[in-house]
């Protein structure tokens, strides 16, 4: 094997990282250092880009237990599933749904001071998208009726505690929102 020689100065929290993989994993520094160069060449873009924020956003979600990656189909046979014939959800499902809701207005409380935030938020997490907006006014696009319906009423119930109304116009798969002071 041929060997190129390099020197690298470590800050602290880079030699302690370093001494921690060799210790766990009992392989010589340099075996690591040529392992973690591979690695991030292979995913140089992904620790690079803005996408790199999310992902971390992503592992710390799903590691806490708190948060499930769901199939958008899996999402659409739930909410097709609770709704009557008529369209209308089960009474069962929206009671469960509220104490979900009243929760999450609790820790939205400490969390977010906008309409604006609160849609980046309910963006990363996939349940919609923001095309559009101008002042306080936010033109979102949901990916079925269905999941505009159970959006809508989330985010109505879920801001009561927040410092502001939200006016709502609904279209078939698009809605609307105003943040009203």
């Amino acid at each position: 094997m041929v060997t190129n020689r390099i020197t690298v100065s470590l800050d602290e929290d880079a030699q302690t990282a370093l001494d921690s993989l060799s210790r766990r994993t009992d392989k010589p520094q340099s075996e690591i250092v040529r392992n973690a160069l591979t690695f991030y060449t292979a995913n140089f873009e992904a620790a690079t880009t803005e996408a790199s924020a999310n992902l971390e956003s992503y592992h710390q979600m799903l590691s806490s237990g708190e948060h499930v990656l769901l199939d958008i189909d899996f999402l659409h046979c739930f909410l097709d599933y609770v709704e009557d014939e008529e369209g209308e959800p089960a009474p069962a499902f929206v009671e469960v749904a509220d104490r979900v809701a009243s929760f999450h207005a609790h820790e939205y409380e400490e969390r977010f001071d906008s309409l604006d935030e609160i849609l980046d938020w309910l963006s990363f997490c996939g349940f919609l998208t923001v095309r559009a907006s101008e002042g306080d006014t936010y033109h979102v696009v949901f990916p079925t009726e269905s999941v505009k319906w159970f959006m809508t009423w989330f985010i109505q119930q879920s801001t009561q505690r927040l410092p502001f109304d939200i006016e709502v116009e609904e279209g078939v798969s698009k809605a609307i929102l105003t943040e009203v002071r």
